[in-house]
């Protein structure tokens, strides 16, 4: 099965994301379960919620995936930062509870001055007391470009995460194509050694998504700024070999590319027409 979605508005809630997926081809999605920048999520409407869940099992979804939003910094150097990252986390892994086979993703933070093993054991000792052994959905850790001071720039700083929490069978990780290239993983000319390096560094059986997103940047840029499949430094020659490789097809895929909703399901259209 070739999974494929993008990234939706949640502002008319579960059912309506449902609905919307499956108009543009998508059988799997991403939302915020808040702003985006942060504040308090809506409260949870359950009626909603078992909306969704049917059109999950009518349109044959999975891997639903809820993206933490981005002031969410499990390492800032303030106390209330670092606080509601971690009540933030615990709410949305509740509302995420609801799902089968859900996912949650987040950036892991920005040491912001602090240094990069501080803000490592911060991340660590955060998952230590949210994550639980009873839980179903996964932790993603999500690959950064490496602007600024953020963590998760390398395969080798998410491993010094995942090295330190306790429930690692609930944690993992979300590849970003646009950051992974943009952090000097050469995805257009070295795919198998970037793989292989992921493999022999955190292993394959951790990686459980892939943003699919092509990069207005060149190559090794360390910045972040999406662009559209095809339209980027990436190009598309190298996503018809990202979604058709035997080790990285059998995982979801989610646009983030800079798009209205008929842009996100010509991508997918794209795509679809791509995948052997």
């Amino acid at each position: 099965m070739f999974y494929i979605g993008c990234h939706l508005s949640f502002s008319k809630g579960y059912r309506a994301m449902g609905e919307q997926a499956h108009s543009i081809g998508a059988n799997t999605f991403q939302f915020f379960t808040r702003s985006p920048r942060g504040g308090k999520a809506k409260a949870l409407d359950l009626k909603d919620v078992e909306e969704l869940k049917k059109l999950v099992d009518e349109y044959q979804f999975d891997h639903l995936l809820a993206h933490a939003p981005y002031t969410m910094n499990a390492c800032s150097n303030k106390d209330y930062t670092r606080e509601y990252a971690e009540e933030v986390m615990k709410d949305d892994l509740y509302r995420m509870s609801f799902f089968k086979n859900s996912l949650y993703n987040f950036h892991p933070g920005s040491h912001v001055g602090q240094g990069v093993e501080a803000g490592i054991d911060m991340i660590a000792g955060m998952l230590n007391r949210v994550l639980s052994p009873e839980q179903e959905t996964i932790v993603l850790l999500e690959t950064m470009a490496g602007k600024g001071t953020e963590i998760g720039r390398s395969f080798d700083e998410l491993k010094a995460i995942i090295d330190q929490v306790d429930v690692k069978e609930k944690i993992g990780v979300c590849w970003d194509t646009c950051h992974l290239y943009d952090a000097g993983y050469d995805l257009v000319n070295d795919l198998e050694g970037v793989i292989e390096e992921f493999d022999q560094k955190i292993g394959l059986d951790k990686l459980y998504a892939i943003h699919i997103n092509d990069s207005k940047n060149p190559f090794n840029s360390h910045k972040d700024r999406h662009e559209k499949i095809g339209q980027g430094s990436l190009g598309l020659d190298a996503f018809v070999r990202i979604i058709n490789h035997p080790k990285l097809k059998h995982l979801p895929f989610y646009l983030e590319t800079p798009n209205e909703i008929e842009g996100y399901k010509e991508e997918i259209e794209l795509l679809k027409a791509n995948r052997t």
